[in-house]
């Protein structure tokens, strides 16, 4: 039953303006500009997760999701500029990235201030562990692991193992 219902996700998403590539089939999601949304082959989407691209239309896709990744339940995408999860990632449930910020200027409500955008990307076999936090502009290098509840808030090199508020460096993967 749940293998033929997700087929049909499919194709409502597809048939919406999804891109859904062979041997992905989607659980239940939220996506406000479908054809903002990229996803490769045999990725695995469990349920609730929110694509939501902040802006005006605009031609797409601006969140691209590679092959072969693990996206648990509940993560949330909310993307002005831009994000790409390369290939073979795990990401755990509650994960979120958030590419923008609300601007800082008192002569204005800070709520109506568009403020700093900047593309997050995710390099190829990355694990983020449950609930971590990834905000504009972060680049995480091939191979990196964040644990759970981290807030990324710069760029992590190649290969290394980052924890913690703000997320600070504490090993290496490499050989």
């Amino acid at each position: 039953m749940e293998k033929s219902v997700r087929a049909c996700r499919k194709i409502y998403w597809r048939f919406r303006g999804v891109s859904i590539g062979r041997g992905t089939f989607p659980g239940k999601m939220t996506v406000n500009w479908p054809h903002q949304l990229c996803i490769g082959i045999e990725t695995i989407l469990e349920d609730h997760l929110i694509f939501k691209y902040d802006g005006i239309e605009a031609p797409g896709p601006s969140i691209r999701i590679g092959n072969k990744i693990f996206l648990g339940n509940h993560c949330e995408f909310n993307i002005s500029r831009g994000i790409t999860l390369s290939d073979h990632c795990l990401i755990a449930s509650g994960c979120k990235f958030i590419d923008h910020d609300h601007s800082m200027d008192t002569g204005h409500p800070i709520g109506v201030n568009p403020g700093p955008e900047s593309e997050i990307i995710i390099g190829p076999n990355v694990w983020l562990g449950v609930n971590v936090v990834v905000l504009k502009g972060v680049i995480i290098g091939e191979g990196s692991v964040v644990g759970a509840g981290a807030v990324v808030t710069r760029s992590i090199p190649p290969f290394e193992i980052w924890i913690g508020i703000p997320a600070r460096k504490i090993g290496s993967r490499r050989l």
